[in-house]
């Protein structure tokens, strides 16, 4: 998945534009490339690939010398490492629960400081994009949740991921935004 365009950019600002003055809720949108930079994984990796080295080199080539070995290991060590750096390689790297729960700490995250922290308005939603981890979530206030129920929300969450899969990230995003603001704007007509 590749990050918005500046236009795309623009057309998710209008869609955020048009959804706060239809509803007079606060609209943030959050996309992040990885929600983690997982520094720690190419070093362990590249260890674990030195040690098999290190091992496979003593059980296949028992009278393979010491200090050659030592070298082999610590360029296996050095060469992987670096390779495992590259984002796409090192986020493989990384077991799926961890991506998830970083991706969902920094959507909440997110949420305290642009929905919750906001000083223009009390409240509002948050839509969270993590391109790496593939994760999406929508965070509202316990009001504007209130408004629409969990069943509302999680249909607009699928109807998300459904058109991220099919399309463009931004064009997934823009009808999101225009979802939650009929929805809400429903919300504010209905008795």
């Amino acid at each position: 998945m590749k990050p918005p365009t500046a236009d795309e950019k623009a057309r998710i600002d209008a869609a955020v534009a048009d959804a706060e003055s239809r509803t007079h809720v606060h609209v943030a949108v959050s996309v992040v490339p990885a929600s983690d930079r997982y520094l720690l994984y190419p070093l362990v990796w590249g260890a674990i690939a030195a040690l098999l080295t290190g091992g496979v080199l003593a059980v296949g080539w028992p009278r393979f010398p010491l200090r050659e070995a030592f070298t082999v290991e610590a360029i296996v060590f050095v060469v992987l490492s670096h390779l495992f750096e590259w984002l796409p390689l090192r986020l493989i790297l990384v077991p799926r629960t961890i991506r998830r729960h970083r991706a969902q700490s920094l959507a909440h995250r997110e949420f305290a400081a642009r929905i919750l922290g906001s000083s223009k308005r009390k409240g509002g939603v948050l839509l969270f994009v993590s391109l790496g981890e593939r994760y999406a979530e929508i965070l509202a206030d316990r009001d504007t949740h209130a408004r629409l129920g969990s069943a509302a929300w999680e249909r607009i969450l699928s109807a998300y991921i459904a058109t991220a899969k099919e399309r463009r990230v931004a064009d997934a995003i823009v009808e999101a935004i225009r979802s939650c603001s009929a929805a809400l704007g429903e919300s504010l007509t209905s008795p």
